[in-house]
């Protein structure tokens, strides 16, 4: 372990506190490009399934990678072997099954798929990198409360994420134009549960860390998806006019 790559790993996270904080406001300023905001404009294009496998499989492939070429000495430890399990068995799921569930979904911009691409490649080396070579933590750290609620935070934002997908993806049925507003599970509470459940995921997992490196990633993540929830509830709000007036943007009973 090299001191200085120890600093140089805190200054890509705050680095990453950075980006999220202009990705929101550039969000705020010009609106997403895929899905139902596709500009009719001809643009390159990636079929839907592809975009989402490419795009997030740097976040599963970069953490191996940087394992198998040095001596992952902090894995040898129990509470790094599970914190990098959350972040991989996540992007598992995100980049080798979500993207084959998607139904018909709209194809996406080259640019945006290409930059998440580059955040998850960046994303994905400062997480593993950091858990597999500094991270420090007592062998009981696992037994730690702040471990244990952020795990359980991370467990219930996932499976809330994965149920709002699930609902998302059965609003039409089979032969189906068109939007529906998504009824069930918390989106009776919220616009955006999908996003708030990984909100909640990526918040447990730093608690669970109780690093700069995990706290990074939960609020870019943060900051990015409160601005693409705004987006999404206005959009809601002036499409339907019997849009649930109660229903918050993100975060039940607050925001």
């Amino acid at each position: 372990m090299e001191p200085a790559e120890g600093s140089h790993l805190d200054a890509l996270a705050y680095l990453e506190c950075a980006m999220g904080l202009l990705g929101s406001v550039l969000l705020k300023l010009v609106r997403s490009a895929y899905g139902r905001y596709a500009s009719p404009r001809p643009a390159c294009r990636v079929p839907a399934r592809a975009a989402w496998a490419l795009q997030e499989l740097p976040s599963l492939a970069v953490p191996l990678w940087v394992c198998a070429r040095t001596a992952a000495e902090r894995l040898r430890h129990a509470p790094n072997r599970v914190l990098l399990a959350m972040f991989l068995v996540h992007y598992a799921q995100r980049s080798l099954i979500f993207p084959f569930l998607i139904r018909g979904g709209k194809p996406m911009p080259l640019y945006t798929c290409t930059l998440a691409f580059m955040f998850c490649v960046y994303n994905g080396y400062l997480q593993s990198r950091y858990l597999s070579q500094y991270a420090v933590y007592a062998d009981d750290w696992v037994t730690d409360p702040r471990f244990l609620v952020g795990f359980c935070l991370w467990l219930i934002g996932m499976l809330i994420n994965i149920h709002s997908d699930h609902i998302l993806r059965n609003l039409r049925k089979p032969g189906e134009t068109g939007y529906k507003i998504p009824r069930g599970g918390l989106f009776e509470y919220v616009t955006a549960a999908n996003y708030f459940g990984e909100v909640v995921e990526w918040c447990g997992y730093a608690l669970a860390s109780w690093s700069i490196q995990g706290g990074a990633f939960a609020a870019f993540t943060f900051c990015i998806l409160v601005s693409r929830a705004q987006q999404h509830h206005q959009w809601y709000l002036e499409r339907f006019e019997d849009y649930p007036k109660f229903r918050k943007i993100i975060i039940p009973f607050l925001l």
